[in-house]
């Protein structure tokens, strides 16, 4: 009896001590194959060879691309990696299990800022449109200098309706001038612009040459500046956003159509200066985050185009610098050419 028991201790100490050497195989095994991948200088090969690790997968972010703090504690569905290892289009637009959130949640859309000083190279006094009754023919008397504000946010409606894809959001963005420093005018809002839209997000995840193509939204969007006659504006649009990404890059190219009903129409010519589409182009490193906005009209000498710098102050606060110059800042001035600068802070971008 007691060489059974003998016996029966020796193999379990076998076993144990094999069980050890097969974790530690196995842990020694997942670190070189983790140190393989990082030696690769190809960065889709990388993230292709991470993903071939079990419980390692990161497609969709760079080994090196820092993550801010707070995206830390984003979490997946239980059970599932954090957030933060996903890139920034992907969290922004939650294109996979890792990212997603909850519906009827605000969200961040477009960016979020205040703008105490903006300078205007030529004032528009005189509002036109070749509709009936849209020309305004006493002077607004505006000022050079005024404020600008925007607000934006978006929130999730549906979350994958068909075949675990197409999340339907909807947006609002409302952008506001202030003649603030215009004391003989009693200091009025000079246009305030109402952006509601309807989107559907449809993850795509296909490498191109140089850059992966993360998504492509399908919309409608209605403008609009609530105002009465002559200074009425307003237009309706369907269009595709297509998001690609590289690294600390991301790209989006935005073509339009306007739907509007030909009667009663507040602005027929609208198409020929605000155009049919945009292409923004975002970088982000460290503090600063720089953006640009180009508007095309075919055939024609306009369009615009935006410059945006958002430089961290603390926490989520930033600095923030803009730039426009072209056609269309606000709906009021669709078909008036204009070059501005302003200064102030924003809270997202």
């Amino acid at each position: 009896m007691r060489i059974l028991i003998r016996f029966a201790k020796v193999g379990a100490l076998i076993l144990a001590f094999g069980s050890v050497d097969a974790q530690t195989s196995e842990d020694i095994a997942a670190q070189e194959a983790l140190d393989a991948c990082r030696v690769l200088e190809d960065r889709a090969k990388r993230l292709e060879c991470y993903d071939d690790i079990p419980g390692a997968s990161v497609t969709g972010r760079d080994d090196e691309l820092a993550v801010a703090e707070p995206d830390r504690e984003l979490l997946t569905r239980p059970g599932g990696e954090t957030a933060a290892r996903r890139s920034r289009m992907m969290r922004q637009w939650e294109l996979d299990d890792a990212t997603h959130g909850g519906l009827l949640r605000v969200r961040t859309y477009r960016p979020v800022y205040a703008l105490p000083a903006r300078y205007t190279t030529r004032r528009n006094n005189f509002p036109s449109s070749p509709a009936p009754g849209r020309t305004v023919t006493e002077s607004d008397q505006l000022n050079e200098v005024e404020a600008k504000f925007q607000l934006s946010f978006k929130t999730k409606v549906l979350d994958d309706p068909l075949w675990n894809n197409g999340d339907i959001w909807f947006g609002y963005t409302q952008q506001s001038s202030w003649q603030a420093y215009n004391g003989d005018e009693s200091s009025p809002f000079r246009e305030n612009n109402f952006e509601p839209e309807i989107m559907s997000t449809w993850r795509t995840g296909i490498d191109l040459p140089g850059v992966r193509w993360q998504f492509v939204n399908l919309g409608f969007v209605h403008q609009s500046n609530g105002r009465s006659q002559p200074r009425s504006r307003s237009w309706n649009r369907i269009y595709a956003d297509f998001g690609f990404e590289r690294g600390d890059w991301q790209f989006f190219i935005r073509p339009w159509l306007r739907v509007d009903p030909v009667k009663d129409d507040d602005n027929p010519d609208i198409d020929d200066y605000l155009g049919h589409g945009d292409v923004r182009i975002k970088w982000q490193k460290n503090k600063h985050d720089l953006g640009l906005t180009a508007r095309w009209a075919n055939g024609e000498n306009r369009g615009a185009l935006q410059f945006d710098w958002h430089y961290q102050l603390i926490g989520d606060l930033k600095a923030y610098l803009q730039v426009f110059t072209g056609y269309g800042e606000t709906l009021i001035d669709y078909n008036h050419r204009q070059t501005t600068i302003g200064l102030g802070v924003s809270l997202v971008q």
